[in-house]
């Protein structure tokens, strides 16, 4: 494990804590689930005001590999019986998120905060239900790990 990833964490991981021991520096929507070691890190997401997914909450998956902060984490929502992603243009059944983002807009100075407010602002803007187009060939297909996709970014309209 390199030191820059550990510290990194553990700093985000301790930011995290404080900012949800707080009502008044809490992220509104955000919590941080479960965060066991520095490799998975789980998150639920709620849109807040009016939005197409008022009510809903949603898990966020975020995985880390020793390359953090340099390459971005690997981060999709939870699929399962008692969870399901959102229906949008930009998440696949399998929890996949085709977001710039997570790929070539990746930035290491953006935190997991960051990334969660991201998607939590990218559901309250989106206009329409549906899923991405080419959904079920895509998830037939897809590997495990969303970074070994080379998503197509066409924009953040949707």
């Amino acid at each position: 494990m390199s030191v820059v990833y550990s510290r990194r964490l553990k700093k985000e991981l301790q930011e995290i804590q404080i900012e949800q021991a707080d009502p008044a520096k809490r992220a509104a929507g955000i919590q941080l689930l479960q965060a066991e070691d520095l490799k998975t890190w789980y998150f639920s997401i709620e849109v807040l005001g009016e939005s197409l997914y008022k009510n809903e909450v949603f898990h966020l998956m975020v995985r880390f590999d020793p390359e953090y902060p340099f390459k971005s984490p690997a981060v999709q929502f939870v699929v399962s019986d008692k969870v399901k992603p959102p229906v949008h243009p930009h998440v696949y059944t399998n929890g996949h998120i085709c977001a710039s983002i997570l790929g070539d807009d990746w930035s290491p100075t953006l935190s997991v905060m960051a990334i969660c407010i991201t998607i939590q602002s990218m559901l309250a803007s989106c206009k329409k239900k549906e899923l991405p187009e080419g959904n079920d060939d895509y998830v037939r297909t897809a590997p495990d790990n969303p970074k070994k996709t080379r998503f197509v970014y066409h924009g953040d309209s949707v």
